[in-house]
């Protein structure tokens, strides 16, 4: 069912706020209308009127960051539904996306909406980052939204970012215990102290910050550790 005119109202409006081309409108309103009518539950939020919000302006925000803009190979870890790499996909038509899911059912949901938006500059490819060679320090950038704590996403990123690629990273709330152990996988994966940035993707978001953190140094080689691992055994600041 076509999105309804408030719906393609607010994504005009998105559409406007980042400087999106022409056409980008028309493809979020039929990526939304994929998500609602995909029977597979590959997202909670398929309700266009609240997808707008949750999942596009959600993934456009980090446009605010030059970081992003400036990118021109993107993975996005643990994509789901496409959010943000296929947004991201369709407003930087410049830059090649590689959206990385290990759930088959989301990477055939992921492909058939490449296929019907006429995207040409991004793939869906079922993998894990940390079985992922063909990866390996082949980005300028890698985002992941929602996916794992910090020290989790640090250890996914660092091995698949060249030297001055950047993490970009959706978080909530802040938790200081899980700031400091990303700053410690950071540090120990060569990577800038991480950052944050506050940012207000829509009116009635509360809690968004995005981390940002660049490769300085070559990961050591034992990384990435095998499948798993990161998240059994994650990095930690000490005690």
């Amino acid at each position: 069912m076509p999105v309804t005119a408030d719906v393609s109202s607010r994504l005009a409006a998105l559409v406007d706020r980042y400087a999106l081309l022409d056409g980008a409108t028309e493809q979020l309103a039929l990526l939304l209308e994929l998500v609602e009518a995909e029977p597979s539950a590959i997202t909670t939020v398929r309700d266009p009127r609240e997808g707008a919000d949750v999942h596009v302006a959600d993934s456009l925000v980090a446009l605010e960051l030059s970081e992003v803009r400036e990118a021109r190979r993107i993975a996005d870890l643990g994509s789901g539904g496409g959010f943000p790499g296929l947004v991201l996909a369709i407003a930087l038509p410049q830059a090649t996306v590689t959206l990385v899911e290990s759930v088959g059912r989301k990477v055939a949901f992921m492909n058939g909406a490449i296929e019907r938006l006429a995207l040409g500059n991004v793939q869906a490819i079922q993998a894990r980052a940390e079985e992922w060679p063909a990866g390996i320090t082949a980005h300028d950038l890698v985002t992941a939204r929602a996916l794992a704590p910090l020290p989790v996403l640090v250890e996914y990123a660092a091995p698949l970012l060249e030297l001055g690629g950047s993490l970009v990273a959706w978080k909530g709330v802040r938790d200081g215990k899980e700031e400091a152990d990303g700053q410690a996988a950071a540090a120990a994966l060569g990577m800038t102290e991480l950052r944050y940035e506050a940012v207000k993707p829509f009116a009635t978001a509360r809690d968004r910050n995005l981390y940002l953190g660049s490769k300085v140094r070559s990961t050591p080689a034992r990384y990435p550790r095998r499948a798993g691992m990161a998240r059994k055994r994650p990095i930690r600041a000490s005690t």
